[in-house]
């Protein structure tokens, strides 16, 4: 699958050619997924900037977090674009995914850690 990553052209080569609107409207929703990882890495390093007050490895953590969730993001926007790309061209039932509800209990884990930090006074 990775393969197909950089050759959508081999992408066309399958099945039939979908309706535009339907191939749009899955790379609205790449381009969604690309904005919040780069949220999300944008989020790893104001963490790691601005809080030079949290402790160090409070701060790491969060930092670290925040920046894994934003690639892992990355690569499943893509990963998931091929899917369906090939198959609406197949003219198969759309991939589902646990992806988004696995992103959101991990990006709620880490607000959480961040609000029980803020509590409890994470200064070094």
């Amino acid at each position: 699958m990775a393969r197909l990553w950089l050759a959508p052209a081999r992408i066309a080569e399958e099945g039939d050619t979908p309706d535009y609107r339907f191939s749009l409207a899955n790379e609205r929703t790449f381009l969604a997924w690309l904005r919040t990882a780069l949220a999300l890495i944008g989020g790893g390093f104001a963490v790691d900037q601005f809080l030079p007050d949290l402790r160090w490895a409070w701060r790491v953590c969060l930092a670290v977090a925040l920046l894994a969730a934003g690639v892992l993001c990355a690569l499943r926007a893509v990963n998931h674009w091929v899917r369906c790309e090939r198959a609406m061209r197949r003219g198969q039932d759309l991939p589902v995914s646990r992806f988004p509800a696995l992103m959101a209990l991990a990006i709620a884990v880490v607000a959480l850690l961040m609000v029980v930090i803020v509590l409890a006074g994470g200064q070094s």
